[in-house]
């Protein structure tokens, strides 16, 4: 059975996730240099999908067609990451007030602040943790997915086919 580029998303997406949720539940954070396990599984599911698709070719095999296939494969993951990001952190409010506290002692040692305005800095970042860290998993997994797709579509385009 030929897997699409959508569905190897999704089977490295469903990875991802749990990896993401092993490394939190045994070590209690992603601080870690095992977080990169995450960031290889989608690399290495970019790379299975463009290198599936050059050894079984189905009709044109220029930059345009591999890059799409790439694409198709990416972008899932990164709906996948995505939701998974800002579900968890709905559901894990203690990641925002640890913020919320270190950033609140961040700026009290700055000494630059009154205690009204640090409150309403720390107010404001709180209110926008979620967002912001939605947002960021959202511009990285896009940058990361297109510059592999690009640049592993650009290599495999060149080459003859086995």
């Amino acid at each position: 059975m030929k897997l699409s580029p959508t569905y190897k998303g999704l089977i490295v997406g469903a990875l991802m996730i749990i990896v993401s949720l092993l490394i939190y539940k045994f070590r209690g954070n992603f601080d870690n240099n095992l977080q990169y396990i995450a960031y290889f599984l989608y690399i290495a599911g970019i790379v299975w999908t463009l290198v599936d698709f050059h050894r079984n070719p189905a009709g044109d095999q220029s930059f345009k067609h591999y890059f799409s296939q790439g694409f198709k494969c990416f972008i899932v993951i990164t709906l996948l990451m995505v939701a998974f990001t800002y579900i968890f952190l709905k559901m894990n409010p203690s990641f925002r007030e640890e913020m919320g506290n270190n950033y609140r002692n961040e700026l009290v040692k700055k000494g630059n602040y009154t205690p009204q305005e640090i409150d309403t800095m720390v107010l404001k970042a709180k209110d926008y943790f979620v967002t912001m860290l939605t947002s960021m998993a959202i511009f990285s997994y896009l940058v990361i997915g297109g510059l592999v797709t690009l640049i592993v579509s650009g290599v495999l385009s060149q080459q003859k086919r086995n």
